[in-house]
């Protein structure tokens, strides 16, 4: 017995403002597509229930393509500085959250952002932690999480003193007289996570449960994510995906990216690309080739123009990022690389030439935030896909354009350019580090605006995408980012019953009103996941 869905907006996405009256669905499926006469006539022995939309916009199913499921959870479980508007309110609010930890345990917070308070702010430093708690271990991951603040009795329990040497691909910060300023940049992050306390399974499943509700209320049903090496090793971590969403029953489809330090053991237990179940499969081998923006350690291939003693952070030398992508063609899978510098971006294209992919799947680089045009042309050559966080522009704006140097002969957050190139992008949040909200996402894409700023100021607007384009990134691009463009990311007879049901018509409200936009419903498989209407 079926399902028939109508009363609504129904947008396919087969092409630009394709509609349809009517939806059929039996068990995960669509059947068919019609008006609701014709369905009614052909289907009615066999539907079983009628939800009328009452005006609402269907859409297909809005899938991340690039987050961290397991820290978007921790993350609305901590200490949240992410909306502090100066270092004064992010230390305040430390103090206060320390007040609530017994004394010695650590402080873990999540989400502070020089770049928010002020054209001349500092980080927060190791002597303004002191000076606040001084009887607990602090750190406070920057809202990139490519660089992270700690306190004396942090690092002191990392063994981390001033003669500790920079580890490769990594940065212990100092002050000018070569003193620790607290600051830890990309793998010197790894001093200090060895040492932490490990995450229990019951908190693993509860942050998992957390996001999931999470992404339900905003319209998601499903999310490719990167976590099975941050929380205490791959084997525990799948299974606490597997007891939530598989045996606990919160739907939700998640395409699981493989860091590279953990994909021996992937392959250990028989494992291989798009291997898994309905709900929980196995994607590409993940690498980190650079940094980020705001933790200037994203490589470029010319010095910062605000610090030109640095260009940026290379997490591998070519030669052993050539190695980790053969290392994925052994083991017969494509890579997701995260490369937002340009000379990272070149790199990664090196070594993707240099060992190219055979067989199933298509690389993914993640990010893509600077580029020039030959990079654009080495990148049309190959099966890949670029993974694009349309919200970034809305954070990282306008003090990028200072820190890289303007616009000049790159390509920057170029989201039309690559479209207009041929080129298929993916869109996600990469939450934690952004809001996880898709609509957030698309606002970002096609008005090329911080939704936070009164004055509407548009960032290079000739990069702005159409509405159209901007929904396709997190349904048809998610799909074919995880080779599943046969069966998702459109409304189409046999393809997966995943819906996303509006309150507004998203391709008719102004464009600054679509993060404002309700979610009436979330259907995953058939199912609804999430219903507005429904007060429990």
């Amino acid at each position: 017995m079926g399902i028939l869905w109508y009363g609504g907006n129904i947008y396919s996405l087969l092409e630009e403002n394709h509609m349809v009256e009517a939806v059929y669905t039996k068990g995960n499926r669509i059947v068919a597509l019609g008006t609701e006469a014709d369905l009614r006539q052909k289907f009615g022995h066999e539907i079983e229930s009628n939800i009328d939309l009452h005006g609402d916009t269907m859409l297909p199913g809005l899938v991340d393509s690039h987050m961290h499921l397991i820290g978007y959870g921790e993350k609305l479980n901590r200490l949240d500085l992410t909306n502090c508007q100066s270092k004064e309110e992010a230390l305040k609010a430390v103090k206060q959250y320390s007040a609530t930890v017994e004394k010695g345990e650590w402080i873990i917070g999540d989400g502070w952002n020089e770049n928010l308070w002020g054209p001349k702010a500092t980080p927060i430093f190791i002597n303004e932690l002191d000076a606040i708690v001084p009887d607990h271990p602090v750190f406070l991951k920057r809202v990139c999480r490519h660089a992270l603040v700690a306190n004396s009795k942090a690092l002191e329990r990392a063994n981390i003193n001033e003669n500790t040497a920079n580890p490769e691909g990594g940065v212990i910060g100092r002050d000018e007289s070569g003193k620790l300023n607290g600051l830890l940049k990309e793998e010197a992050q790894e001093l200090l996570y060895r040492i932490l306390p490990e995450v229990s399974a019951a908190s693993l499943r509860s942050y998992i449960r957390t996001a999931i509700q999470s992404a339900y209320k905003l319209g998601l049903t499903g999310a490719h994510s990167e976590d099975l090496s941050y929380f205490g090793g791959y084997e525990r971590t799948l299974h606490a995906f597997k007891e939530v969403i598989e045996e606990e029953g919160f739907s939700f489809r998640a395409h699981l990216l493989v860091h590279h330090l953990v994909v021996d053991d992937m392959k250990g237990t028989g494992e291989s690309f798009l291997s898994g179940s309905e709900w929980i499969e196995f994607g590409a081998m993940k690498i980190f080739a650079d940094g980020s923006l705001g933790s200037s350690t994203a490589l470029l291939s010319h010095p910062y123009a605000d610090d030109p003693s640095t260009s940026g952070v290379a997490i591998f030398s070519q030669d052993q990022l050539n190695e980790l992508v053969k290392k994925a063609r052994e083991y017969e899978l494509p890579v997701a690389v995260h490369a937002i510098g340009d000379l990272a971006f070149e790199m990664v294209l090196n070594a993707i030439e240099k060992h190219p992919l055979r067989g199933n799947g298509r690389d993914r680089l993640i990010h893509a935030q600077i580029l020039r045009m030959e990079l654009i042309e080495r990148a049309k050559k190959l099966p890949l896909i670029l993974d694009i966080q349309p919200r970034f522009l809305a954070s990282d704006f306008p003090w990028v354009m200072d820190r890289v140097g303007g616009k000049q002969d790159k390509y920057l957050y170029a989201w039309k350019t690559l479209l207009k190139e041929g080129l298929p992008c993916a869109g996600g949040s990469d939450a934690p580090i952004e809001p996880l909200s898709p609509l957030l996402g698309i606002h970002a894409a096609v008005t090329r605006t911080n939704i936070n700023d009164p004055d509407k100021t548009e960032y290079l607007p000739e990069e702005a995408l159409s509405v159209f384009e901007a929904l396709s990134l997190f349904t048809k691009g998610s799909a074919y980012a995880a080779c599943h463009e046969k069966d998702r990311g459109l409304i189409k007879e046999g393809f997966l019953a995943d819906f996303t049901i509006l309150k507004a018509d998203i391709f008719k409200v102004d464009l600054h009103a679509i993060p404002e936009i309700p979610v009436s419903k979330t259907i995953i498989g058939g199912k609804i996941v999430f219903d507005s209407t429904n007060k429990d």
